[in-house]
């Protein structure tokens, strides 16, 4: 009875060593084959005639979306107006016979700032960039008839502004190492330092805060070490600047709201 019960545990360890063995070699088999498709996720070959390979494309970057947080640099250029709404002394004026008309001139000019970009979701982020624009002015010019004296006069305002754009970035599924995406939000700023190369030319009055809405669309571009992400946004002051004031430029408007469109080229 002994030897039989030895004998029969013996058979059951047998089958489970047996159908141990078989799992083992299945998961020997398998391994290959799911390692060579992660691989191939991360990779993908292009092949001419004769099956010889052309090119190779590799994702970049692969684990870049998984981080919640991701600092960065950015570079703008820009072209800037007013948006000018003419008060009814400016309409009287023009209805006196002694006509000076106010145009805003469109003003370039570039800044620099920083990207604090974090993961909401797979699809969405909030992005908080920060900057300064060292350069910044916008002219209106002043134009007579030919009976004035002087028949066209720029009104400047030449300042440094910071920004501090709170913003959402809602970006499309990636596709091997680009991606699009769409981004807006609000942009306060404030002006400081204001320059007055010529006192006659800074009679406009105008506040020195701001409140605009941005919006506009990017391509992201991974990169082995950086993603890189050009972006183009538009900007609509919200604000009212114009101030009270005596002189006949201020009186001229009831209203003066900022406007730009601005290239980004963003390093993550």
């Amino acid at each position: 009875m002994a030897t039989a019960h030895v004998r029969h545990q013996l058979h059951l360890h047998r089958h489970q060593i047996a159908r141990a063995a078989g799992l083992g070699l299945l998961l020997l088999f398998l391994l290959p084959g799911a390692a060579s498709a992660q691989k191939g996720s991360q990779t993908k070959a292009n092949r001419g005639k004769g099956g010889r390979v052309k090119s190779v494309t590799v994702n970049n970057l692969p684990g870049y979306d998984d981080r919640w947080f991701h600092p960065g640099i950015y570079i703008s250029f820009y072209g800037s107006r007013y948006r000018l709404e003419h008060s009814q002394t400016y309409v009287s004026r023009l209805n006196s016979g002694a006509p000076i008309t106010a145009n805003a001139v469109v003003s370039p000019g570039f800044g620099v700032g920083f990207i604090g970009d974090v993961r909401l979701t797979d699809y969405l982020n909030l992005r908080f960039a920060p900057g300064v624009n060292p350069l910044y002015e916008n002219k209106v010019e002043f134009k007579g008839n030919s009976t004035t004296t002087d028949p066209i006069v720029d009104q400047e305002v030449s300042t440094t502004q910071v920004v501090f754009p709170l913003l959402l970035k809602y970006k499309s599924e990636r596709r091997r190492n680009t991606r699009m995406y769409m981004i807006g939000g609000v942009k306060p700023s404030i002006n400081i330092g204001q320059r007055k190369r010529d006192p006659a030319r800074s009679l406009l009055e105008l506040g020195s805060s701001d409140m605009a809405i941005e919006y506009g669309v990017g391509l992201d571009l991974f990169y082995p070490f950086f993603k890189f992400a050009p972006e183009l946004r538009f900007s609509h002051g919200l604000t009212n600047l114009i101030q009270p004031g005596t002189d006949q430029y201020t009186r001229s408007f009831q209203r003066v709201r900022s406007n730009s469109v601005t290239l980004y080229l963003n390093i993550e």
